[in-house]
């Protein structure tokens, strides 16, 4: 008899598939791919990899590990200044709330998350229901900052209301220093996100605003819902 745990890892483990799976369908023919990071999306880019023969895709990888493997599946995976736009672009995220903004950067790919995201025309999130949250901030904000003086930096964080920050031991793939701040709640992300980036030596920061994001697949135990995005249309 399969233990309880071991059945639920698996069915949640079936959704995220499946909601991989039905970012991938809204890719068509000859489409400029953005393929974000993430253990949900990792299944888009295998459905993408399926495909890759009839749908004859340009893609741009938002990092190391996702460009091995998109390489792996058979995508054609190109820089962003090789592209210059794309059509769409699949990511996941670390945290969701319920006006669309997102955390991300748990990777430590939010800078070059967010380029990719821009270069789009369209913005799909794939996530599972552990990622929704009622306001950002529980998981931390990432945050990319250059290696000349790190301690400054975290002080000027620390201003904006940070209770703490966390240090990482790995460093991005541009090179730089990864953190991760924590704050209370998050009332105001746009706010936040404004304030972040104004700080010099932050590279940036793992806010995405509700207002890029055109759709988000929630993957579930009960299966997929899809929930639409902020972006004005």
């Amino acid at each position: 008899m399969t233990p309880p745990g071991e059945s639920a890892a698996a069915a949640l483990e079936a959704a995220k598939r499946a909601a991989g799976y039905a970012a991938a369908a809204l890719v068509e023919p000859g489409m400029r791919v953005g393929l974000g990071t993430g253990s949900t999306v990792h299944w888009s880019i295998v459905a993408l990899g399926e495909r890759h023969a009839e749908l004859g895709l340009t893609c741009v990888a938002t990092s190391r590990r996702t460009e091995e493997l998109a390489a792996a599946v058979g995508l054609k995976v190109l820089t962003p200044d090789e592209v210059g736009h794309l059509d769409i672009t699949i990511d996941g995220a670390d945290e969701v709330d319920g006006g669309a903004n997102l955390t991300k950067g748990g990777g430590g790919a939010h800078c070059r998350e967010k380029i990719v995201a821009a270069m789009a025309e369209r913005f799909v999130v794939v996530v599972d229901a552990s990622k929704l949250v009622t306001r950002l901030g529980p998981f931390g904000t990432p945050l990319e900052v250059l290696d000349f003086a790190p301690t400054v930096v975290a002080s000027a964080v620390a201003a904006l209301g940070a209770t703490r920050y966390e240090r990482s031991e790995h460093r991005s793939d541009n090179g730089n220093v990864l953190m991760r701040a924590y704050f209370p709640p998050i009332e105001e992300p746009a706010a936040l996100a404004a304030a972040l980036s104004a700080i010099a030596g932050v590279v940036e920061h793992g806010i995405f605003l509700g207002t890029t994001v055109d759709d988000i697949f929630v993957a579930d135990v009960d299966g997929v819902r899809r929930l639409p995005g902020a972006r004005p249309r």
